[in-house]
């Protein structure tokens, strides 16, 4: 305090009253949340936001701390140094693929996926994974601008719908081999078609290919058979065996992860034009496949029935 407030404090309360600090009110930044309060934070920020809000934020739980009495005032900062002391983060929500629980045809077929994975590599029996992914096309409206020194490149926020296009993804995980198949559409015979080259093109001397993928409509030996003849269509699946993850499983299939790399590596920007997505991807599969990336599988079936008891059925005896 100033002189000139202690002289005042002496002419108004006394001598005691001047020589003692009087007692401050906590400053809202200063209060610490623990015990009752931070348990009650906890629960609010884990809970349903208020209605009109998607997500709780640090003012919003602040304000509603102060109006359930538990606290006369608190900053937003304590706020967030509590949540953070607990990890929690209630304006993220993360997007995941989520199993169900206690399902037979979920594990069934998780199995037999990872059971795949476990076999020693065969070149005459080779584990060969496929999915599908669609880009949307962009067309630039006006030329974008190169990078130069203290500024980066630029293009117009502005562009042109240009459809869509598919890329089919087969890869060969223990041999660090893939391939990128471009198409206009995703249809049966689009399908039946990869299956084609990748019997005939890619492993014609294989016994049979062990093709893990997803259980889309297209994803199967009907698609072969309204494409090409009864014998054709039979000869191509006599060198296949057809292993499908289950439903709310696509984190099983690595060619996934395969097109998350393409997509971040390679095709992550505007490009106007099937021929443009094929010129491109060559050669990031060329230099992929000349290095040779391999992916080896650790996750066994033991290991799954350990870490993941919740997707078991609960069977008596």
């Amino acid at each position: 305090p100033t002189i000139g407030r202690v002289r005042q404090r002496f002419v108004s309360e006394g001598l005691e009253a001047a020589l003692n600090h009087r007692p401050q009110p906590p400053r809202p930044d200063k209060i610490k949340i623990k015990g009752g309060v931070e348990q009650e934070l906890i629960r609010l920020a884990c809970s349903d936001p208020p209605e009109g809000r998607c997500h709780w934020t640090l003012c919003l739980l602040a304000d509603e701390l102060v109006a359930l009495g538990l606290v006369a005032s608190v900053s937003p900062e304590t706020v967030r140094q509590a949540l953070k002391k607990n990890d929690i983060r209630p304006w993220i929500i993360e997007v995941w693929c989520l199993p169900p629980e206690a399902n037979a045809a979920f594990v069934w077929r998780m199995e037999d996926v990872i059971a795949t994975y476990q076999l020693p590599y065969d070149p005459q029996y080779p584990v060969v994974c496929f999915d599908e992914a669609c880009k949307q096309l962009f067309g630039e409206v006006r030329p974008p601008q190169a990078a130069e020194p203290g500024r980066p490149a630029r293009q117009d926020y502005e562009y042109e719908r240009k459809g869509v296009c598919h890329q089919l993804v087969v890869c060969e995980p223990l041999r660090g081999w893939r391939h990128v198949r471009v198409t206009e559409r995703r249809t049966r015979k689009d399908y039946a078609e990869c299956l084609r080259e990748l019997v005939d093109v890619h492993y014609p001397d294989a016994t049979k290919i062990r093709l893990v993928q997803d259980n889309l409509n297209t994803h199967d030996g009907a698609s072969l058979y309204e494409a090409f003849q009864p014998d054709e269509a039979r000869r191509i699946l006599g060198k296949l065996e057809f292993h499908y993850t289950p439903k709310h499983g696509s984190w099983l299939n690595l060619a996934e992860s395969e097109i998350s790399i393409m997509n971040s590596q390679c095709l992550d920007r505007r490009l106007e034009s099937v021929a443009a997505i094929a010129q491109q991807v060559a050669p990031w599969e060329e230099s992929r496949n000349a290095t040779r990336i391999r992916v080896h599988w650790t996750f066994t079936v033991e290991a799954a029935r350990q870490k993941l008891k919740k997707l078991y059925p609960s069977v008596e005896g």
